[in-house]
C-alpha cells in the first residue's frame, strides 16, 4: 500500500525537471558556442573544446547524455569542416571523432562506477535501505531544514517481533529473510520523501520530514498492518499470514522557525527524537507487541 506523494515531494520533482532542463540547455549552449569557433579556425585546439560539453553531459545525464553530446559534437564537427561532409577523412579526423565518443563513454562509465561505490557505502546489504552512517547524515539535514521552515519531523523506530524465536525454530536464514521482507515493505510503503534505515539486526528507523504526529501514527499503523497481513515464504518454507509482526514507536517534534544550532545541534536534535521514539517502541513491546505507541 503506497502513500500519496506529498506536495513537497511533487515540488521537488518539478524542481528536478527544471534543473535537468537548465543543465541540458547549458550543454547545448556550450556546443553552439564552440561550433562557430571551430568553423572559423578549423584548428585542433579549438576542436578539443567539444570535450567539455561531452564530459558535462556524461556527468549530469550519464550514458544517455554522453552519447547524445558526443553525437552532437560529431555532427557539428562535420558541419564546421565541410570537407568531412564528403566523407574525406584524414587520420586526425578519425582520431578526433573516436575521441568524442570515447570521452563520452569513459566519463559515463566513471560516473556510474562512482555512484555504485557511493551506493555500496551508504546502503544496507540485506534490505537495500540506508545504513546507519548514511541515515545520520540525512537526519541531520532533515532537522536542519525543519528548523529553517518551522515544520514538524517525525521518527518511527520499529523492530520485528519474536525474531529470536524464529531463528531458534527455523534457522537464521529464515530470520534474515523475515528482516528482508520487512525492509521491502518499508521501502514500498513509506512516502517518497521518507528516509528509512536498518540500524541493527532487526531494528529499523524511519525519518519523516514535514510529518506531524497524526500522520506519523497513520504511517506506522499502515506499516504494522502490511507486515502482519503478508503470508511470507522464508527459507523456502511458506508461512501463514500473521507470522510476522512489528512493534513501532513514534515520536514527533515541530522545529522552531529560524532557529539554527551551532556545532552538532541538528544531530543532537535527531538523537533526542530517536530516544523518544525508541522509548515508545518499548512501550509497544510491553503492551503485547504488534502495536504502535506514540511518545
Amino acid at each position: 500500500m503506497n502513500l500519496t506523494q506529498s506536495p513537497s515531494r511533487q515540488a521537488g520533482t518539478a524542481r528536478g525537471w527544471q534543473r535537468q532542463a537548465v543543465l541540458a540547455a547549458m550543454v547545448g549552449g556550450s556546443l553552439m558556442i564552440i561550433f562557430p569557433l571551430d568553423h572559423a579556425t578549423g584548428s585542433a585546439p579549438v576542436q578539443h573544446l567539444y570535450y567539455i560539453p561531452i564530459i558535462l553531459a556524461a556527468l549530469w545525464f550519464k550514458w544517455t547524455g554522453g552519447i547524445i553530446a558526443a553525437c552532437a559534437a560529431i555532427m557539428l564537427y562535420h558541419v564546421a569542416n565541410p570537407h568531412l561532409l564528403a566523407f574525406r577523412y584524414n587520420e586526425l579526423d578519425l582520431v578526433q571523432i573516436g575521441l568524442f565518443i570515447a570521452v563520452g563513454l569513459v566519463t559515463a562509465r566513471l560516473v556510474g562506477d562512482a555512484q555504485r561505490l557511493r551506493a555500496l557505502a551508504t546502503t544496507d546489504d540485506l534490505t537495500g535501505l540506508h545504513n546507519l552512517r548514511s541515515f545520520e547524515g540525512q537526519l541531520g539535514a532533515i532537522v536542519q531544514q525543519a528548523r529553517v521552515t518551522g515544520t514538524p519531523v517525525s521518527l518511527l523506530v520499529l523492530d520485528v517481533d519474536r525474531l529470536k524465536s524464529m531463528n531458534d525454530r527455523h534457522g537464521h536464514l529464515a530470520g534474515s529473510e523475515a528482516v528482508r521482507q520487512v525492509g521491502r515493505i518499508i521501502a514500498e510503503t513509506v512516502p517518497p520523501e521518507a528516509v528509512a534505515c536498518r540500524y541493527g539486526g532487526d531494528e529499523f528507523v524511519i525519518a519523516l520530514p514535514h510529518c506531524d504526529e497524526p500522520r506519523a501514527r497513520q504511517i506506522a499503523g499502515i506499516l504494522r498492518h502490511e507486515v502482519h497481513s503478508i503470508a511470507p515464504i522464508l527459507a523456502g518454507i511458506p508461512f501463514p499470514a500473521g507470522t510476522l509482526s512489528i512493534s513501532v514507536g513514534v515520536a514527533s517534534r515541530t522545529m522552531f522557525r529560524g532557529v539554527r544550532r551551532a556545532g552538532n545541534g541538528d544531530v543532537e536534535g535527531g538523537e533526542a527524537l530517536f530516544r523518544s521514539a525508541d522509548s515508545a517502541l518499548y512501550v509497544a513491546k510491553n503492551c503485547g507487541r504488534n502495536a504502535v505507541s506514540v511518545a
